[in-house]
């Protein structure tokens, strides 16, 4: 795991639009194709995988995002021992889907920085910086979008009316944080 280095600033509180980063958080990228992979994953650990386009699924610890017809991400719903990066999920997983050749698991923990965004202009905030029409998704719970925010490649997920989980790549996300926050001084 990286020396832990907060990739943001500060939490940052603009025009009644919270913004801070949730660290560590565990992320894994899981793929698969075969029913099989679906069926272990769901077995391993008591969540289904969502296999409708741009949704998710949540259990009490874990949160799985769909990202194609054969990739996921699943989250952990808390932060995580910041000290560690052998995680009881990925271990888990690697033991029922790898070792068995169902699918693959990466852990991209260290590569995603997870910003969440609370209030009531997040989508005017998006909307200034993204060519992704928002109408629908910002009243769809759970909802998931892949798109670009001042071209920058992100992940956004609807958590709940004014709040969303934003994944960027760590190398981009004090870039993206400081454009929010400017972007977000002018709403």
């Amino acid at each position: 795991m990286l020396n832990y280095n907060q990739a943001l600033p500060k939490d940052t509180l603009i025009q009644d639009l919270q913004m801070k980063e949730i660290k560590p958080i565990m992320k894994l990228i899981v793929r698969g194709k075969k029913r099989e992979f679906i069926s272990a994953v769901g077995k391993s650990l008591n969540i289904l995988l969502p296999t409708e386009a741009n949704t998710s699924t949540q259990s009490d610890i874990l949160t799985a995002v769909w990202l194609s017809p054969d990739e996921w991400m699943i989250y952990s719903n808390e932060p995580v021992g910041e000290n560690t990066n052998d995680y009881e999920t990925e271990e888990i997983l690697n033991n029922n889907i790898s070792k068995l050749n169902l699918g693959a698991i990466t852990d991209v923990t260290d590569q995603f920085v997870m910003i969440n965004l609370k209030g009531n202009k997040i989508y005017e905030l998006f909307q200034t910086g993204s060519p992704f029409n928002f109408n629908d998704f910002q009243n769809k719970k759970g909802a998931v979008t892949q798109t670009i925010l001042n071209k920058i490649d992100i992940i956004i997920h609807n958590q709940d009316k004014n709040t969303v989980n934003l994944f960027v790549r760590r190398s981009f996300s004090q870039h993206l944080f400081s454009w929010m926050n400017d972007a977000a001084s002018r709403l």
